[in-house]
């Protein structure tokens, strides 16, 4: 081991609890043992999620949350505690390992509860709403401190009141299920959550709360509810029962659905720096023996949910300095980067590293960094791809479907929380497979093949690897995109593949290879306007092929687009985004923490966008668009068009050769132009498929 990083394996103290070292698994959706919300019990194949970690050098996990009563039914978790007893052999696993267990045990989301489309009809003040409210979506789920206080994801629906009756009903709660947690034999709880503007951060904060009774006004009576459920927990577990608190050190939020980005002078409408002093404070004489730290709300969710966009170890300064307020350990988690966390760990300036979606991308990222094989981590990218799919909207709800979204999950490493359908095992009937196309599909199909016992050659017509997404990669803040590109080179030799450079496949009937998958990705789009030719595509800018001025007009509002303006504006220039729908960053599965970050960084630093906007032409003057308003030129010295993708469609042919059936596959965007999401696993089930066929 590097002795940097020899801080980061030394024992620590929670409470009576000792830890073996300071990696905590923060808790996460979809890494929960026990689902308590739409459907309840245990989840199956938890047990598989843990026996890939457990053993890898993290000192306490900390799965995803419990609520304390279900979404459907009104069932208290408490009253069950057969569910409890179903995660015992689970934690026992972990426990002979020599790491600790604490379950975090949640209040619920207040205000942050998702609202899908699917759902307004039983929120909205009616009829609906009084005849299903005692089943669906009840008072303990739609309620917040403040009556008719606006939905996150949708401000035109009014939350019900929080009452004192239910506060109280609550902190009884906590103590039981603490209870049964206990019985189970976790080692400690951890109370969700002063932290990320749930319902317990709601009550703590002025701007959601504007209470007159014992619950609101002073910080002291907006801290009354977290602080009665500690007292409880102490009351019925015992004293010596650790309890940690999730905890927001800053809000850093502007208002309602308005964050604010790194470096900004900004009005907290949340919680500031001062009050937090004080606030850390109250909650260890109440009996917090922990807290675990980042910052932000569901307003400025980035914060909480540190997106691409979002700085290497951004809440690690907020959260050394809330550690000299308080007695007890903080851990402190957001991109927080090895050597960053080993360092003020050192220095006592923290106490632990949380370390969250980076464990769904390599469960081994501990391990690894204690065996001093840093260049074999597979590199999280804060994508939110499938860890946390899910966008806002347009203030109209979001696309989530509560009853069947997965998360928890990983783009770039599909096993994550698919353990019982995904195997690693050598294949079964090895064969000769050829790969066409070095871009991420074909090297990730390259490398599973490979490493499941078949002979691989993978060919690349073109001096490099990693297709387009090596453009993806080159801008200035997409550090762990490159450091991806460089692990799956690394991978690639190391799987032991064949890798054939420059070479321009034409007839892969030469190849001579039982299986042949055809990864040849996609090509660039363009407009068919008037003055297209003096544009230039984001491909060949972000390769470095062309030029751009100071007044560049990106014609296109999606991700690449809206990243594209955003590195330009980095750079001091002027952009300008034109996007022909009604929002920015639109798609679907892009993680709102992702797209409402990229918004609010636009904003600050100034990038006006044209939405509802047809471009009609580009003229040495600019870019003519049509809007609802009327025609006007948008001024431009430059033009980049980021209209997509269209699939490299060069051996689309086959697909319909029924002579080649069986033997001929298609991997990525080469047929039907999806996300790195996509790609992966899609070269991920090929090679499972194919590993158990004749």
């Amino acid at each position: 081991m590097d002795p940097k990083f020899e801080p980061l394996f030394t024992p620590w103290k929670v409470g009576n609890v000792e830890i073996k070292n300071r990696i905590v698994m923060l808790p996460m959706e979809g890494t929960n043992m026990i689902q308590w919300e739409a459907k309840t019990g245990y989840v199956k194949g938890i047990d598989r999620f843990y026996a890939d970690r457990r053993d890898k050098e993290i000192g306490l996990f900390i799965p995803g949350l419990i609520p304390l009563i279900s979404i459907i039914g009104q069932k208290w978790v408490y009253r069950h505690p057969e569910v409890f007893e179903k995660v015992r052999p689970v934690i026992d696993g972990i426990h002979e390992n020599g790491a600790k267990v604490f379950f975090q045990i949640s209040a619920g989301s207040g205000r942050s509860m998702l609202l899908p489309p699917i759902l307004r009809p039983f929120v909205k003040k009616g009829f609906l709403k009084k005849v299903s409210s005692p089943f669906l979506m009840t008072k303990w789920w739609w309620s917040a401190p403040d009556p008719d206080e606006p939905n996150v994801w949708d401000p035109s629906v009014a939350m019900d009141h929080f009452t004192e009756a239910m506060i109280k009903r609550f902190v009884y709660a906590f103590g039981q299920t603490a209870l049964r947690c206990r019985e189970a034999g976790v080692d400690g709880v951890e109370i969700h959550a002063v932290h990320e503007g749930y319902l317990l951060d709601q009550f703590a904060m002025r701007y959601t709360n504007h209470r007159t009774d014992a619950y609101g006004g002073s910080l002291e009576n907006r801290l009354r509810f977290a602080c009665d459920i500690v007292r409880e927990i102490k009351r019925v577990c015992g004293a010596d029962f650790p309890v940690s608190l999730r905890y927001s050190v800053r809000s850093m939020t502007r208002g309602f659905n308005r964050g604010a980005v790194p470096g900004e002078e900004f009005t907290e409408v949340g919680r500031t720096m001062e009050e937090s002093e004080k606030a850390v404070r109250l909650l260890e004489e109440a009996g917090y023996d922990m807290f675990n730290c980042d910052n932000g709300t569901y307003d400025a969710w980035f914060w909480a949910h540190p997106p691409v966009y979002a700085p290497l170890n951004m809440n690690l300064s907020y959260v050394e300095h809330i550690k000299k307020f308080t007695t007890k350990p903080v851990v402190c988690a957001g991109r927080l980067q090895p050597d960053a966390a080993a360092e003020s760990v050192a220095a006592g300036r923290i106490d632990a590293m949380g370390v969250g979606r980076q464990l769904l991308c390599d469960p081994e990222y501990a391990l690894k960094i204690k065996e001093g094989r840093l260049e074999d981590i597979r590199p999280c990218i804060a994508c939110h791809g499938a860890c946390l799919p899910f966008n806002g909207l347009n203030g109209k709800g979001t696309d989530i479907d509560p009853m069947h979204v997965e998360m928890g999950r990983c783009v770039l490493n599909p096993r994550t929380n698919n353990e019982t359908k995904y195997s690693d095992a050598p294949a079964r009937y090895p064969k000769r497979i050829a790969v066409v196309g070095g871009g991420i599909g074909g090297m990730e199909t390259a490398i599973q093949a490979a490493k499941r016992g078949h002979r691989v050659d993978l060919y690349e017509r073109t001096d490099r690897l990693g297709g387009v997404f090596n453009e993806a990669a080159a801008m200035s803040f997409k550090e762990k995109d490159r450091e991806l590109l460089a692990w799956y080179r690394r991978e690639l030799e190391k799987s032991g593949a064949a890798v054939h450079m420059g070479a321009d496949i034409e007839d892969i009937s030469a190849l001579g290879a039982d299986i042949v998958v055809i990864a040849t990705g996609a090509k660039a789009r363009t407009l068919r306007i008037p003055g297209a030719e003096k544009a230039v595509t984001a491909v060949d800018f972000l390769a470095g092929k062309a030029e751009v001025g100071d007044r560049t007009v990106i014609i296109g509002g999606g991700l690449t687009g809206c990243e594209i303006a955003y590195e330009l504006a980095l750079q001091g220039r002027h952009p300008s985004v034109v996007e022909m729908t009604d929002c920015l960053i639109g798609a679907r599965g892009i993680c709102m923490a992702n797209s409402s970050m990229l918004k609010e960084l636009l904003r600050f630093h100034g990038v006006p966008a044209y939405l509802n906007a047809s471009c009609t032409a580009i003229t040495d003057d600019g870019v003519v668009i049509k809007t609802p308003e009327g025609e006007k030129t948008v001024p431009a010295d430059s033009v980049i068009l980021s209209v997509g993708y269209s699939p490299d469609a060069r051996f689309a042919a086959l697909k319909d050769d029924k002579k080649l059936r069986g033997r001929v596959y298609f991997v990525g965007d080469c047929l039907k132009v999806g996300s790195l999401k996509t790609v992966v696993k899609q070269a991920y089930e090929l090679v499972q498929d194919i590993s158990y066929r004749r």
